[in-house]
């Protein structure tokens, strides 16, 4: 079972009352609106941190072991595609 905290916040009228109108469309309480929208921007700025360490990451190993060419990649999956042997491409440096 989730453990639960009580919080409060302080909103302007404005931002209350299109709160209120989106939970009551949606058939939720304001409540379970409020805490979706927080449980959604939590999770995306995860996802966002998340997606910037990755790609760090592999901007790192593609400086260090280099890249594909285009016209490599495309030659080696039409081949795979029509069932053709074919070795995988090697990388090359980045030209700089």
């Amino acid at each position: 079972m989730s453990h639960t905290i009580a919080t409060s916040l302080k909103l302007p009228a404005e931002l209350k009352a299109a709160i209120d109108e989106d939970a009551r469309r949606l058939g939720i309480s304001s409540h379970a609106y409020m805490v979706r929208t927080l449980s959604e921007a939590a999770e995306r700025s995860r996802l966002r941190e998340q997606f910037t360490h990755d790609a760090l990451a592999a901007e790192r190993d593609m400086l260090e072991h280099g890249a594909y060419t285009l016209a490599d990649a495309q030659a080696y999956f039409s081949a795979r595609v029509r069932g053709e042997p074919v070795e995988r491409p090697g990388r090359r440096p980045l030209e700089r």
